[in-house]
């Protein structure tokens, strides 16, 4: 990969390679996922836990990177006693099915009417180059697998390959890697030995063919993890234009995670971002350039040009935008509106309230009816702690106010033009000026 990052930490469709393949073993319903980890461990297993339950894992260390043989091998201490069946996948291999991995295990525990020792999970390439070569017995069962480096003339013209996915008798398996040598062109413990050895010894080594090699390619530079992950995004806009009835008015351009969820009758126009599991409901509007991560959309709402959205959620009716800017659990609920260079952090935007100017608010709680006027700023932070806002219902918050938090201002309250507030203000309150003092209370003026 030529990168300083460990291949398997390389992100695929928003995630690390490996998060894809622990996703894939999690569906067999398996007893443990033992993850072999070596090169930035540490970090590879924070890549896996944050995603997925700890208690389904377990990281045996793998000290010296000596080949794929000394990697299982790493697990002994883990399976080593255990009778079990063994399924051993590549962190670098995403796009393997669970429907392929039924049929192999499948295909290895009914081998014979007993099972089988082991079953190689195998390929045909038109171009096999690269690959370890399956070589069969002139009866056509399994002989051996020979690596590239290894191979002689003959043998790669095979067009067989072993796709580095297997099935194991864990005991078989780890009696086996104790007799296993490094006497190869790479002076590694290769694991394509194991079968090899079960062969010699007149095990049953059983081969599951697929037809799709797509689903067994590896991820072994940036070309190949940018042609998968074009692959995954074509597929992803053509399922929601196909079953759930989302227009792209360039899908080509587009960019949206598959595990994003978008409804029908919603417009996605041109350079828009969709990441992770973002929720995006029925007949909006997506204009051009916005990026949205981790949120929600309700249903009828317009996200104009250029807008950011992160792990944040807007309701139904709400219109955002240009240059808007949503994070840290930003909440706009129904009917609210942020116009352009509105950024809100860590807010509440109340029920038909609005921002539609230049504004900050951050750590603000906003009733229902409230307008925001423009260049307003929730000034929470003090240079060491963030504190709160709380603007009541039908306020009016005039141009260019700065609130320093922390502060309440009542319902129905007004603050006037370039405001400097510094205190609570009560409800049917006007206050003006720097620091802003009461004018009139709207209260008393009414009686």
């Amino acid at each position: 990969m030529k990168s300083n990052l460990a291949k398997v930490l390389h992100q695929l469709d928003g995630r690390p390679l490996v998060n894809h393949v622990c996703e894939t073993a999690l569906k067999l319903s398996p007893r443990k996922i033992y993850v072999v980890v070596g090169h930035q461990a540490d970090d590879v297993k924070a890549a896996v836990l944050s995603e997925f339950d700890a208690g389904m894992f377990e990281f045996p260390v793998q000290r010296q990177q000596l080949g794929t043989g000394d990697a299982v091998n790493a697990a002994r201490d883990h399976l080593g006693s255990i009778d079990s069946t063994l399924l051993v996948l590549s962190g670098d291999v995403p796009m393997i099915r669970t429907e392929t991995l039924q049929s192999l295990i499948s295909t290895h525990q009914e081998y014979d009417g007993r099972g089988a020792a082991c079953t190689v999970l195998t390929v045909s390439l038109d171009d096999p180059s690269g690959y370890g070569r399956v070589i069969r017995s002139d009866s056509d069962d399994f002989e051996r697998i020979v690596e590239q480096k290894d191979a002689t003339r003959e043998q790669l013209m095979v067009d067989e390959i072993n796709s580095g996915i297997y099935c194991f008798d864990t005991a078989k398996l780890f009696d086996a890697l104790t007799r296993i040598g490094n006497n190869n062109a790479q002076h590694e413990y290769y694991l394509t030995d194991v079968p090899g050895i079960f062969s010699t010894e007149g095990g049953d080594v059983a081969i599951f063919h697929s037809d799709d090699p797509h689903e067994v390619e590896g991820v072994n530079d940036r070309r190949q993890l940018a042609a998968i992950e074009a692959e995954i995004r074509k597929s992803t806009v053509e399922r929601l234009m196909i079953e759930s009835g989302v227009t792209f008015i360039d899908p080509a351009s587009v960019y949206i995670s598959s595990r994003a969820a978008i409804g029908r009758d919603t417009v996605i126009h041109s350079a828009v971002t969709i990441e992770g599991n973002t929720r995006v409901g029925e007949n909006c509007l997506i204009r051009s350039g916005t990026r949205i991560k981790e949120s929600v959309i309700g249903n009828n709402v317009e996200v104009r040009d250029n807008c950011t959205i992160r792990d944040s959620e807007v309701g139904n009716g709400c219109t955002l935008g240009p240059m808007a800017h949503l994070r840290g659990h930003a909440v706009m609920q129904d009917a609210a509106k942020v116009g352009n260079f509105v950024e809100m952090k860590k807010s509440n935007l109340g029920p038909g309230s609005k921002a539609s100017h230049l504004t900050y608010l951050g750590d603000a709680t906003i009733g229902k009816d409230t307008n925001i006027g423009a260049g307003t700023i929730t000034c929470n932070y003090d240079g060491k702690n963030k504190h709160e806002t709380h603007i009541g219902d039908n306020v009016k918050i005039g141009s260019d106010t700065m609130l320093i938090a922390p502060i309440s201002v009542g319902d129905r309250a007004v603050t006037g033009a370039g405001s400097v507030v510094t205190k609570d203000i009560e409800p049917d309150t006007l206050v003006a000026g720097v620091p802003a003092r009461v004018l009139k209370h709207f209260k008393e003026t009414r009686e």
